[in-house]
């Protein structure tokens, strides 16, 4: 019985084409990455745009970035055909694609034995998909 409505609660989960939202960082030209604060979290459109897009362009006056949310083939498209001017230097356009909550944001630093994702980055989603198994073993 309970497998009978684990099934059916996922069933209407997916048939009801659960929307999921996104945030991103977003701002258009500016230096020093200084747009990773809360007054630059935007809200993306639900089913469209579901990655966050980051640019970086190297000036003469300078490094500056633009954030976005964006549409994931848009986005990966346009890292793909910029690939060949990310080079650091001078008129450097550097485009990358993210699908996590804000990863548009600067990369930090990384201890490389203590890294790990933390829990609270898992999407809800996967996270009921991946508890299923015990749940079916409890009943």
């Amino acid at each position: 019985m309970w497998l009978f409505t684990l099934t059916t609660l996922f069933w209407f989960i997916f048939k009801s084409g659960m929307a999921l939202q996104i945030q991103c960082y977003q701002c258009e030209e500016v230096t020093q990455n200084e747009c990773s604060t809360p007054e630059f979290i935007v809200n993306c459109t639900v089913n469209v745009q579901n990655m966050c897009q980051m640019e970086v362009l190297v000036k003469e006056d300078g490094v500056y970035y633009r954030k976005s949310c964006a549409a994931s083939a848009a986005c990966l498209l346009a890292s793909s055909g910029y690939q060949q001017f990310c080079t650091g230097k001078l008129n450097s356009v550097c485009i990358s694609c993210c699908s996590e909550h804000l990863c548009n944001k600067p990369r930090q630093k990384k201890h490389p034995a203590y890294s790990h994702a933390s829990p609270l980055s898992t999407p809800p989603l996967l996270s009921l998909l991946l508890l299923l198994p015990s749940a079916v073993m409890l009943c």
